[in-house]
């Protein structure tokens, strides 16, 4: 069964692809708006031993997620849109093609936590994508809190670690800041979003 997992580089996705690697041919599959690179998603999938593949997702939802951020202030209702359609996207398997070598998906997963405030796929969602999509929406880590998933993370990865403007990844925050900073202006990336530790996998240990 093949699972298609939403992945940006970072530990809780790479995390949530292991513990589902003993059940799933697991792809790792980025989201992108084709604003930013990719490549270091590609890296870290790489260096973690699974196959990633870019899918290209509506550039509309981006300039609606970057607009809605800078007028609420924060970025949070703004992740959320992104994600949400980064997930409805995926399930859909338009993005599926025979140079993948992947012709169809069982499951679509991702990387939130339970402690997560956002991104976060709530019950009806999940079912709607599920009954939408006819695939298995999996969240491997919602059950698992920000200590364990920390421990987890330093016994079985080499985890690069700094400023979220500093670690290259290939996730919605990315795009989104450098759509903020088109549009808006420097000023209005710093207003909205806070400075926080990102994560990158460079490896397995």
């Amino acid at each position: 069964m093949r699972c298609a997992l939403l992945y940006s580089g970072g530990k809780d996705s790479t995390l949530a692809a292991l513990l589902l690697d003993p059940f799933y041919d697991v792809t790792l599959v980025s989201g992108s708006f084709g604003i930013c690179d990719t490549d270091p998603a590609r890296e870290s999938a790489s260096a973690a031993g699974f196959d990633h593949v870019t899918v290209e997702l509506d550039l509309d939802v981006a300039h609606d997620a970057a607009e809605r951020i800078h007028d609420d202030g924060y970025p949070r209702n703004g992740i959320q849109q992104v994600h949400e359609h980064a997930v409805e996207t995926v399930a859909s398997g338009d993005w599926l093609t025979d140079a993948d070598g992947i012709d169809t998906v069982a499951a679509v997963a991702d990387g939130t936590r339970r402690d997560d405030r956002v991104p976060t796929v709530d019950r009806p969602l999940a079912q709607s994508v599920e009954d939408r999509f006819d695939v298995d929406y999996l969240a491997p880590l919602a059950g698992i809190g920000r200590g364990a998933i920390d421990a987890m993370a330093a016994d079985k990865l080499i985890v690069e670690s700094g400023p979220s403007a500093e670690v290259p990844k290939a996730d919605y925050e990315v795009e989104l800041r450098a759509l903020l900073r088109e549009r808006y202006g420097e000023g209005a990336v710093a207003d909205v979003f806070p400075e926080h530790t990102q994560s990158r996998v460079k490896g397995l240990r």
